[in-house]
């Protein structure tokens, strides 16, 4: 029997008022009202949830006791009292009712990552035996209140959320960690904080703190962790900061702070492990005590006004992964001003290098290539360097990115770069290289982009160039380049952005350039090409830049240009054009920019579109132009038709028009039909894959799966069942994704399949085969997707699968490089979803069950019933994104915390999800398993054993696969392992803007994958 809220009420007065007129069983009655209370205070926090995604409060009902409630834990003894609450990443939505503030027995309430919104009850203060209060991750808005009298709360995180307000005074005296970062917290410091000295972590950054940091902050004798960044703090290098001897971690980025770093500060701190100055405004020389803090890992103080030069003690620091000093004002000319590059040479674990946009000049000297091996970052761009390219690159083998642009380089480029084959950027732009273009680049199989502009190189662009498999960015703008644009540049089927402007290039524009099917931008301006523009042109259908001004191009321009719907500039001023404008540009419903400006156009203007907003349209200098919009000022066109137009207009009403009442007269006839071929159960393709795969009908369908047989069903998902057969055109097995109408939004989830995979391409994309919409054999709407079949099926099945199947178990076998390279393949294809496609597409629901395996262990990722279209930073049409779609978005475990909070659609949502995979084929673990809990989930997890301890909760096979000595196994895996779970850390960053891009996390895996199959 259910009861009512009212119903609860009555029965709390009544034991109530039972109580006191019996007092003779106080024993009992209040035993019975220790436990009623605890109930009924349940009850209306479940109450005050008006969804519950996940069902995890089914199971609160009268059938069982509310100490066996999901996520609710009690004492042993009586009366039984409830002592812990964690319902952490259960999708709820709603408000926290005040009535938790009843369960006075409470220890632990853990409410993270849900949507909950409204304020935080101020009776949570009230729960004098809580120790751990997890709130973060939430929705919750309004003032913190007072937690002063809960005296036992050691840990208080409220976190991401959208509290307002003052930075909290209120708070328990034996606070041991105090988490309010990324709110909309405003005000000072209290000085009352410092009270608070059992604080081993503060963490308030991403908000609105200003003013300075008490000086109080000295009575922190505990404190390991502060995290003030992204605020307006101001002043002076805190000088109580200085007396927090156990300081690990000190990030301060972000602020106002001003004048000098104190030349002691890493004496004072010689724990330091972390140490992030960065955006401030810093000044005076670096001080040379920093090497006091030997265990200094990451070294940041970019972004100020730094002078001097750098010390030489550098190479003390031998834990440094990372050392950024750039935007400041460093300076290096003489080689006793470069002799910190000679100490850095004992960093050997290094991997970032940074010192951009500084005052380096002069020559680079040869002892950069003593430089740490592992160094990935190289970035020395926007300074004053000159002479020969560095020879010293040559010993680094490890490079991603080398940045030398913005300097007085001379000379030619050195063959030998083509060495370097981990390279995936290549920045050398605006400098004062000369010769030509060493094709031996074209052998960097993971260069992505290549950026050479402003310089002085001659002869012509390497066809060889053209065998780039995963090039996205080629700049040579700005050089003496001659000869033509080769046609192999446009088989480069990862092109995105080609820049070949101000150069010498002739001849006539590849008709091959149809074949860039991915290309965004395309610019040859100011070149000396001819002949006609080719119709091609419009087959790129992902284009929105196309500048072919200031050349010789003859002809008309092609009316194909009509077809590229996401175009936002168009110019082709400053040649020879000849013909109409077509009036298929006015369709182009984004197009920004259009100037056909001096050239040979004849005839009337086009009124439709863009044409209608003189200030982005330039069509001056075309003689024979005439009509169009008012505000285009130009001549009006004659309405007198000549001989030759009176006959056109003869054929129109004698041929045209009876031709068109035929035409039309079919049309009415093939539509009947068609309508009464739909309605007696004959196939009807998907419109998106009319034209490019074979039809299939219900029939087929049936018949191929032995009529949709359960022993043919392979997999389920919200919205679909998925079975294995074999149709009678197709040698080899497929699997046909057949879509559950019944279920509320699985129609829009084929409609988002079918619009996602219209247009992608890639290897590690489940490939599709055909759709079928149609009608089943009882005259109801079927629709399906039929894709090639997974023989090794799906990721989830892969990880937690037995090697016999029949009950050992022993898991599945996956080896340190199949785990590696499945992570590579999945990041390729996110990375062609989120910078290679036509706009960009967010997949929304990454996760193993969603990532399938062929014969070869080759993944391809799949299941776009929930992707997103995405224009700049806004979904597109294609699915309508709101707020309370978004938040049921994705899969709890792998969903991205801020779709929980109403966030917008976004790659970086992916790059979440994504992180979340990563860690758990390495750890192999669900992030839904039961030992996540209390705020602990697979990233917390991870963060606390990295990097010291990642051996203890990875998958014991990694560690049992090689008959490699225990030491030397140890140090093998934990040189793969580290760099690999930092990519799954920096992709699950709390805050979207701090993850890396798929990009950033392809291009890392690459280079760690080359990197474990050449040493093995």
């Amino acid at each position: 029997m259910k009861i009512t809220r009212v119903g609860r009420l009555l029965l709390l007065v009544l034991l109530v008022t039972l109580s006191a007129h019996y007092v003779v069983v106080v024993g009992t009655s209040s035993s019975l009202h220790g436990n009623t209370t605890d109930m009924l205070s349940l009850l209306d926090f479940k109450d005050a949830i008006s969804l519950d995604l996940q069902q995890a409060l089914m199971s609160w009902n009268d059938s069982t006791h509310f100490c066996n409630w999901e996520g609710v834990m009690c004492r042993l003894k009586t009366p039984r009292r409830v002592t812990s609450l964690n319902l952490v990443s259960q999708g709820l939505v709603g408000h926290i009712s005040p009535s938790l503030g009843n369960l006075t027995f409470l220890h632990s309430l853990a409410l993270t990552e849900n949507t909950l919104a409204g304020e935080i009850p101020p009776s949570l203060g009230h729960l004098r035996r809580l120790r751990t209060l997890h709130l973060n991750n939430n929705t919750l808005q309004g003032n913190m209140p007072s937690f002063a009298n809960c005296s036992k709360l050691k840990v208080l995180d409220v976190s991401v959320n959208n509290l307002v307000g003052q930075f909290p005074t209120d708070l328990p005296p034996d606070l041991q960690v105090l988490r309010i970062a990324l709110n909309n917290l405003a005000g000072t410091i209290p000085t009352s904080l410092a009270n608070i000295t059992t604080l081993t972590m503060i963490s308030f950054a991403y908000n609105h703190i200003r003013g300075n940091t008490p000086s109080d902050f000295a009575s922190f004798s505990r404190l390991q962790h502060l995290y003030a960044g992204a605020n307006q703090l101001a002043g002076r290098f805190p000088q109580s900061v200085l007396n927090l001897s156990t300081l690990i971690n000190l990030a301060l980025p972000l602020n106002g702070l001003s004048g000098e770093v104190p030349p002691n500060l890493c004496t004072s701190l010689p724990n330091l492990q972390k140490l992030a100055l960065g955006g401030n405004f810093f000044l005076g020389h670096i001080p040379s005590s920093f090497t006091n803090a030997s265990n200094l890992h990451l070294f940041d103080l970019a972004d100020n006004n730094f002078t001097g030069l750098v010390p030489t003690t550098i190479g003390k620091l031998t834990k440094l992964l990372s050392f950024n000093l750039e935007y400041n004002q460093l300076q290096a000319h003489s080689k006793k001003d470069w002799e910190f590059l000679d100490s850095l040479g004992n960093c050997t674990k290094l991997q970032v290098f940074s010192m951009s946009y500084n005052h380096l000049s002069g020559h680079v000297p040869h002892s950069l290539g003593n430089i740490s091996s592992l160094l990935q970052y190289l970035h020395l761009d926007e300074n004053q360097l000159s002479g020969d390219f560095p020879y010293g690159i040559t010993n680094l083998r490890n490079l991603i990115v080398v940045s030398l642009g913005g300097n007085h380089f001379t000379g030619v480029v050195p063959e030998w770069i083509g060495t370097l084959n981990t390279l995936q950027q290549i920045d050398l732009d605006t400098n004062l290289f000369t010769g030509v273009i060493p094709s031996s680049l074209s052998n960097l199989s993971q260069l992505g982009q290549l950026d050479l502009h402003s310089n002085q190189f001659i002869g012509q662009i390497p066809p060889s160039f053209g065998n780039f498999p995963m090039l996205q960015y080629l700049d040579i703008s700005k050089n003496n380049l001659h000869s033509g644009v080769p046609m192999e540049i446009f088989g480069i089927p990862s092109v995105i952005g080609i820049d070949f402007s101000f150069n010498n290039l002739g001849g006539q524009l590849p008709i091959e350039i149809g074949n860039a099917k991915q290309l965004i931008y395309f610019r040859v301006s100011s070149n000396k090409l001819s002949g006609d523009v080719p119709n091609t042109l419009g087959d790129c259908e992902s284009l929105e830049d196309i500048e072919l001004d200031s050349n010789i191009f003859s002809g008309s321009i092609p009316t194909s240009l009509g077809k590229i719907s996401s175009l936002k500039v168009l110019n082709f001023s400053s040649n020879n054009l000849t013909g109409s404008i077509p009036a298929s540009l006015g369709n182009l419903q984004l197009l920004e920019k259009l100037d056909l400006s001096f050239n040979h156009l004849h005839g009337e203007v086009p009124t439709k579109g863009i044409f209608k907003n003189a200030t982005v349209v330039r069509i001056y200098g075309n003689q024979g132009l005439c009509g169009g919009a008012l505000e285009l000022h130009m001549l009006t066109c004659s309405f007198m038709p000549s001989n030759s137009t009176r006959h056109k207009e003869y054929l129109v009403l004698k041929v045209v028009i009876p031709i068109a009442s035929m035409v039309s007269l079919a049309m009415v006839i093939f539509g009947l039909i068609f309508w009464r071929g739909k309605h007696q159960g004959k196939s009807v393709s998907s419109p998106s894959f009319a034209t490019k795969f074979p039809k299939v009908s219900f029939n087929d369908l049936a018949r191929a799966t032995e009529g949709f047989s359960t022993s043919n069903l392979i997999g389920r998902g919200r919205y679909s069942y998925v079975y294995q057969g074999k149709l009678a055109e197709e040698e080899n097995e497929v699997a046909i994704k057949v879509f559950n109408l019944e279920t509320r939004g699985a129609q829009k989830s084929f409609i988002a399949e079918c619009n996602a995979l219209r247009n992608v391409r890639h290897r590690n994309l489940l490939p599709i085969l055909t759709a079928c919409s149609s009608i089943d054999s009882d005259g109801n709407d079927f629709k399906a997707l039929v894709y090639v079949f997974m023989p090794r099926g799906d990721l989830h099945k892969l990880l937690y699968s037995t090697q016999d199947h029949e009950g050992s178990s022993n898991l599945y076998l996956i080896t340190m490089a199949e785990r590696i390279s499945i992570l590579v393949d999945v990041a390729d294809a996110l990375e062609y979803l989120h910078h290679n496609n036509q706009g960009i597409m967010v997949h929304c629901d990454l996760k193993p069950s969603n990532i399938l395996l062929d014969e070869n262990m080759t993944a391809h990722v799949g299941d776009f019933g929930l992707a997103r279209f995405k224009v700049g930073s806004t979904s597109s049409s294609q699915c309508n994104s709101s707020s309370s779609s978004v938040a049921v978005m994705g899969t709890i475990g792998y969903a991205a915390p801020e779709y929980a909070g109403g966030g917008q659609v976004s790659t970086a949502a992916d790059v979440y999800s994504f992180g979340v995979v990563l860690l758990e084929i390495f750890i192999r673990r669900r992030p839904t398993d039961d030992m996540f809990k209390d705020g602990l989930n697979i990233v917390k997890f991870t963060e606390i054993s990295f990097p010291d301890s990642v051996l203890e909760i990875v998958d014991p096979q990694l560690l049992q696969e090689s008959e490699e000595t225990p030491v030397v196994l140890k140090e093998t895996s934990v040189n793969v392992l580290l760099p690999i779970l930092n990519i799954g850390l920096r992709c699950t960053k709390a805050s979207p803007g701090e993850r890396i891009t798929m990009h950033e996390v392809a291009a890392k895996l690459h280079g760690i994958r080359d990197a474990y199959l050449n040493a093995n």
